[in-house]
């Protein structure tokens, strides 16, 4: 008689301890329903929506404050139109401008265009400083903040400058005497030269020297899973 054949041992049973390599002292495994952000890949972003409408709120209204004093540079700076004043055929005051072919009234739009993209410019590196990120309630804030403080500084400077009525101030000149006309904007465009410039400025500011987005291909590293024979997976 031949001998009974010895049963083959048991199939090894792998306990959930053994598919994975074990952890590193001091390792905590993040909840599997904690935001990715709990990983460690990415911290936050920034404070919330209203915290930053609040930042919004106080920028803008800071920007357009800043139109008073641009405004009064504007009035002090800009080259002022000559005119002079008399009489016609029928005795009616008449004014024309005494130089037909000066570039006064062309530099008035500049100077205005300048200061508006100097005031953007200082005003975006101020909130870079201060905030250090972007995002789009600060864009909105520069936009409106420098379109408002354009709008105040034009009518600031109209209002600081000579008076409006030019046959009422050719009168008090005289007749044949040179007087300023009223400082005017001719170009309306040069509005927007202040939220140009500060977007211009904020979005490369942010560019090179603002925070910069976790690689999100790059993980914590922690243990290497293997298969119930020990191999590493890939």
């Amino acid at each position: 008689m031949t001998a009974p054949l010895t049963p083959p041992p048991p199939p090894h049973e792998h306990s959930s301890h053994s598919a994975w390599q074990s952890a590193p002292p001091g390792y905590a495994a993040p909840a599997p329903d904690a935001p990715y952000g709990a990983h460690g890949s990415y911290g936050q972003d920034g404070p919330g929506m209203k915290t930053e409408v609040r930042e919004a709120a106080v920028i803008t209204v800071a920007v357009a404050l800043g139109g008073v004093l641009f405004g009064v540079l504007w009035w002090w700076l800009a080259p002022h139109v000559p005119l002079v004043g008399g009489l016609d055929e029928q005795g009616n005051w008449v004014v024309f401008l005494k130089d037909t072919e000066g570039e006064q009234a062309i530099g008035v739009d500049g100077t205005f265009t300048l200061l508006a993209s100097a005031f953007g410019a200082v005003s975006a590196l101020a909130v870079f400083l201060v905030r250090r990120r972007g995002g789009v309630p600060l864009v909105v804030a520069l936009t409106v903040g420098g379109l408002l403080a354009s709008l105040l500084a034009w009518r600031l400077g109209v209002w600081l400058g000579p008076t409006q009525d030019v046959i009422a101030h050719a009168k008090d000149a005289g007749k044949g005497v040179t007087f300023s006309a009223p400082l005017e904007l001719g170009a309306k465009g040069a509005l927007m030269a202040w939220s140009l410039a500060a977007l211009v400025v904020h979005l490369g500011l942010t560019a090179l020297f603002g925070p910069r987005d976790p690689d999100p291909y790059v993980h914590q590293q922690g243990p290497v899973p293997k298969d119930g024979y020990g191999t590493p997976q890939a």
